[in-house]
């Protein structure tokens, strides 16, 4: 993986907009591959399509990226549309999201991070405020996306502050993420809040009764459910059982990195 991007590519551009789009994309495809299966190469998709703009030839799998220069990936990235992306996330057909950022002088990458798609929930989408009567597309609202609320370890750094990580360590985290492929709604919605909970807790072993302090916390999003107490001891026996979390004794915990 090189980390510089090829400036010969945008020699006949001159919208700096533009530029960055084609050397990004070029980036992704000459550099990058499939977390998912491996394959060394991923695809680029022709003519624009909407809702990705890559794809792995040996496991179909679908990616969309998200690019801006900077240091930092940040708390927010904007993306497009607030329904069409409520959408996306609805759908089967969601791609997974990969997000770079840039070095706009050395024109080489800071950091490229991928986040599986079933890490997607509607509550880490920010609506914007519409666009005002003067806009030309005035009424049009548009959406931030929070990965402040994804957990850790859905968010999978291939590059990290300029320094390369192992394609090993990648599929290997990936591949320790697919115990949510399945999941959906409310069920996906616990595992992710109760991920989000331990994640809180600053310290690597922690007891049942400080996740229990998240109770009220859970109640105000799920104020149908009487027994959060025994919905919180359910996803960590998940959690357990998918190797996040492993029980050290009675009512004591560890995190394990993946």
């Amino acid at each position: 993986m090189n980390l510089a991007f090829d400036t010969d590519k945008v020699n006949n551009y001159t919208s700096n907009s533009q530029i960055a789009r084609v050397l990004t994309e070029d980036w992704v495809k000459s550099n990058s591959y499939c977390p998912n299966c491996g394959e060394n190469h991923l695809n680029e998709f022709k003519n624009n399509k909407p809702v990705a703009d890559f794809y792995c030839k040996s496991c179909s799998e679908q990616f969309e990226l998200k690019s801006k220069n900077g240091l930092k990936i940040g708390n927010k990235i904007v993306n497009g549309a607030y329904s069409t992306m409520i959408d996306r996330i609805n759908s089967d057909e969601n791609p997974h999201f990969f997000f770079l950022t840039y070095d706009k002088i050395k024109w080489q990458v800071n950091n490229f991070i991928i986040i599986p798609k079933y890490y997607f929930t509607p509550e880490i989408i920010i609506k914007r405020e519409p666009l005002g009567i003067n806009a030309i597309r005035k009424g049009w609202v548009g959406c931030n996306i929070n990965i402040t609320k994804v957990p850790e370890n859905g968010r999978i750094f291939l590059v990290k502050n300029s320094e390369i990580i192992s394609k090993e360590k990648v599929l290997s985290k990936w591949k320790g993420t697919e115990f949510l492929r399945t999941k959906k709604g409310k069920s996906k919605g616990w595992i992710l809040d109760i991920m989000n909970c331990v994640e809180a807790i600053q310290k690597d072993t922690f007891s049942l009764n400080e996740l229990y302090s998240f109770e009220n916390q859970l109640r105000l999003k799920y104020p149908n459910n009487n027994y959060i107490k025994d919905k919180i001891r359910q996803q960590l026996q998940f959690l357990r059982d998918n190797g996040l979390i492993e029980f050290k004794s009675r009512g004591i915990y560890k995190k394990i990195k993946l």
